[in-house]
């Protein structure tokens, strides 16, 4: 018995440490494009209960309360991507499409200092069967148009990077 746990530690550390491709697509001085990409072991339904749950994977350095616990996302069309604060809150972004059966999900979301630019951002979400059977495909994609919106895409970047992983590491039992 001890064999089989040691292996099914071995199988689960391989996929926590799946390498993941994080890149910007396009670059330019009114926008930018990134895409996140990796497999994870988890299924369908599972992505997309974990897309409704930031709060087990957001970081809470990412927030405007300092903890994550306070995001819920609300997975129906027009469904807010909001956080709590001590009397108001925060519209992070909205579902503008959700599609299970697809294993696909699109929100209108201008995060942080994305908002105060005014910029449009659309962050989309996909999941398809992995090549071979083995797991999910993983794929974010985050495009974001607005005037002076290219000066941000670094630390952009930086911050959806860091989030994407942590939703992998999540969905891996990380």
């Amino acid at each position: 018995m001890r064999i089989i746990t040691i292996s099914l530690a071995a199988v689960a550390a391989a996929c926590i440490a799946a390498p993941a491709s994080a890149e910007v697509v396009e670059r330019g001085e009114d926008g930018f494009v990134l895409a996140f990409e990796t497999t994870t072991p988890a299924e369908a339904e599972a992505i997309l209960a974990a897309v409704g749950r930031p709060a087990a994977w957001w970081s809470d350095a990412h927030t405007y309360s300092g903890s994550a616990a306070n995001i819920t996302v609300d997975l129906r069309p027009g469904g807010c991507w909001c956080e709590a604060l001590p009397g108001g809150g925060v519209k992070h972004g909205e579902a503008v499409l959700v599609w299970p059966e697809r294993g696909l999900v699109r929100f209108d979301a201008p995060f942080g200092p994305l908002q105060d630019l005014g910029a449009d951002a659309v962050l989309t979400m996909s999941w398809a069967e992995a090549e071979g059977g083995e797991g999910r495909r993983l794929r974010w994609s985050f495009r974001v148009r607005g005037a002076g919106a290219g000066a941000m895409t670094d630390p952009v970047h930086m911050v959806m990077d860091e989030q994407f992983r942590r939703f992998a590491a999540h969905l891996a039992g990380g």
